[in-house]
């Protein structure tokens, strides 16, 4: 399963596509000057990082890749990030399908990756299925995560990375670099609508 950096760096790269989507966006808009962290679209971006890699909380509880690697999963963060969304004046639907998508990133990338830890795959359809999928196509190297001081399982670790940033952090920069082009014409955010009066 790939590592929490390649998470990120997905759920980043969604967060940024999702808003090439045509709609009320300027509030994800900043002026050139701005900090960096800003112009990457504040907090929303990174809470949709986090998203990305929070599935993998469950290692904690030892069900790992089991409810929460899920579309049940989804659809609870879809709901929350609409109800909060609506709380903070927020375009409700884009906020969350933008929250929804970053954590659906996750189950995404882990069933197009190596899995060697039996059951193999996720439970991808929980609560409608019990079942474990995973796609075969091994696109993602299996982290280790035993025995993560060991020499094996680092030299293991740092070549699953360097695949993911092959292969997402291409994705993660022209998601950027698109929508930084994209964003450029729309004025910064206006208080209470995307428009001002007519």
């Amino acid at each position: 399963m790939p590592s929490p950096v390649g998470h990120l760096l997905a759920g980043a790269a969604v967060a940024w596509t999702a808003d090439l989507v045509p709609g009320r966006r300027a509030f994800r808009t900043a002026p050139p000057t701005a900090s960096w962290y800003r112009r990457a679209g504040d907090g929303l971006t990174l809470i949709c990082a986090f998203l990305a890699a929070a599935p993998d909380l469950d290692l904690i509880v030892q069900r790992h890749r089991t409810i929460t690697h899920s579309v049940g999963a989804v659809i609870f963060v879809a709901l929350a990030a609409a109800a909060i969304a609506a709380r903070q004046s927020r375009p409700i639907a884009r906020v969350a399908l933008m929250c929804a998508g970053a954590y659906l990133s996750h189950l995404l990338l882990d069933w197009m990756a190596t899995d060697s830890y039996y059951p193999y795959g996720i439970q991808a359809l929980w609560p409608f299925s019990h079942s474990w999928y995973i796609s075969g196509w091994d696109i993602f190297r299996q982290t280790a995560r035993l025995h993560p001081l060991a020499v094996e399982e680092i030299v293991q670790n740092f070549r699953a990375l360097w695949v993911e940033l092959a292969i997402l952090g291409p994705i993660a920069l022209i998601a950027w670099l698109v929508r930084v082009k994209a964003l450029a014409g729309l004025p910064a955010e206006m208080p209470g609508r995307d428009h001002p009066p007519q």
